[in-house]
């Protein structure tokens, strides 16, 4: 069971801020998790698990605003968007079971490579997700679409950060989405990993309530803003964020990386 963590009011306003920061990055192209999952490491006391499913609910707050809103006025492919979200669902319910024994240390050199291969391919690409053009239908899209949902459902449950940030770039670069449907689509996928992560650490007692409704109210707010934001300036200022944000996880996870081999 969770114990009771100490925490003063500083400490809950910066989560807060936190939260409502990570809410908008998130709405508009995914990886707020970036922001809201190492404020909650901060906190003393709180181990890594507690710290990973008491994000998952300030997440899923601010996905289902986020999600409810693409699908207002942008109109997802739900053919995709289905399959895809059950698959990762499925998968991050496993993730999530697997996520205490598994160091995330021995994930990061090769997180790293892939986040410098998806900048670097985004950025060589100035044409890359400005409109949708698809590259397969029928079984093999969906196909397609349910490996991609397995294969970072499970991630999201095992760790986390930027998943919203690959949910994209695969929906672009892969199933050839312009860059906001595959923000729609991405925002109900992850709504669903983080269902399932919730799914197992609930039970198991990992959420610090208190902190994960005071961080999801704030995470609800910065989606709600970042996704009527995104859905009125379109895919240009949602690639733009993109790489912002990948960016970002480079430097977070190269800082990581070193730590970890140079002490």
């Amino acid at each position: 069971m969770a114990h009771v963590l100490e925490i003063d009011a500083l400490t809950i306003l910066l989560l807060v801020l936190a939260g409502l920061t990570a809410g908008w990055v998130d709405a508009v192209v995914g990886g707020g998790g970036l922001i809201q999952l190492p404020a909650l490491l901060l906190v003393p006391g709180m181990t890594p698990v507690q710290a990973l499913a008491t994000n998952k609910v300030g997440s899923i707050m601010g996905t289902s605003v986020s999600a409810l809103t693409y699908y207002r006025r942008v109109g997802p492919d739900l053919r995709t968007a289905t399959p895809m979200a059950v698959a990762a669902f499925l998968a991050a319910v496993g993730g999530a079971a697997v996520a205490s024994r598994i160091p995330a240390q021995a994930f990061t050199p090769i997180i790293l490579v892939a986040c410098i291969a998806v900048a670097t391919w985004t950025l060589a690409k100035p044409s890359l997700g400005r409109r949708t053009q698809l590259r397969w239908e029928g079984n093999r899209h969906v196909g397609t679409a349910v490996g991609l949902g397995l294969l970072i459902g499970a991630y999201d449950g095992l760790l986390g950060p930027g998943t919203g940030s690959f949910l994209v770039i695969s929906l672009v670069g892969v199933l050839g989405y312009a860059f906001l449907p595959a923000s729609a689509i991405a925002k109900i996928v992850n709504f669903a990993t983080n269902a399932g992560a919730l799914v197992f650490f609930v039970p198991h007692g990992a959420v610090i309530w208190s902190l994960g409704l005071a961080v999801g109210a704030a995470n609800l707010v910065g989606a709600y803003i970042g996704a009527r934001m995104a859905v009125a300036r379109g895919s240009g200022f949602v690639r733009v964020i993109f790489v912002v944000v990948v960016g970002a996880l480079v430097l977070r996870l190269g800082y990581q990386t070193v730590q970890q081999y140079w002490p």
